[in-house]
């Protein structure tokens, strides 16, 4: 991970007050990295910081899984993401979808202003980091194993003879 991070900010409708003025407070941090975001979050960070924001599409139009693809390419480093627990989402699925992929890449996360407090106060934001990314290949391997092993047992002839 490079010493400028490549930072996600997302807030549900309830959380994005909380995001702009955590946001504002923390506006020199957030100069010296490159900023993404869904939707409408987006622009209000752009207007609020008035500096340019990668902007994706809105959290329940695909947002959220645009994000989490990023993720899944290591084009994301941190995660910001002030979500509402107060308030159901239409698009809950694709949230928990999100949190689930940041934690399988191993990517920091913050949920709230603490803990982003916290996240960015860490000598490890202001300085080049090597997160452990984990080896995949023997889940990969052993699932494509179980999974064709079962194709054969289900078809009705054994792969290879017909």
């Amino acid at each position: 991970m490079r010493q400028s991070k490549r930072i996600a900010i997302i807030a549900h409708n309830n959380k994005k007050r909380d995001i702009l003025e955590w946001a504002e407070f923390n506006r020199l941090f957030l100069a010296q990295h490159e900023l993404y975001a869904t939707g409408t979050t987006g622009k209000l960070l752009e207007q609020e910081l008035g500096r340019p924001i990668h902007k994706l599409q809105s959290g329940p139009l695909g947002g959220d899984q645009q994000i989490g693809a990023k993720i899944s390419t290591q084009e994301i480093d941190v995660l910001i993401f002030f979500w509402d627990p107060l308030e159901q989402q239409p698009h809950d699925p694709d949230v928990k979808a999100l949190l689930r992929i940041a934690v399988v890449w191993n990517i920091p996360i913050a949920c709230n202003r603490s803990s982003a407090d916290f996240l960015i106060s860490s000598n490890l934001m202001h300085n080049e980091y090597q997160p452990h990314l984990p080896d995949y290949h023997d889940y990969l391997e052993r699932n494509f194993q179980e999974h064709a092993i079962q194709v054969n047992r289900e078809l009705p002839f054994p792969v290879g003879t017909v």
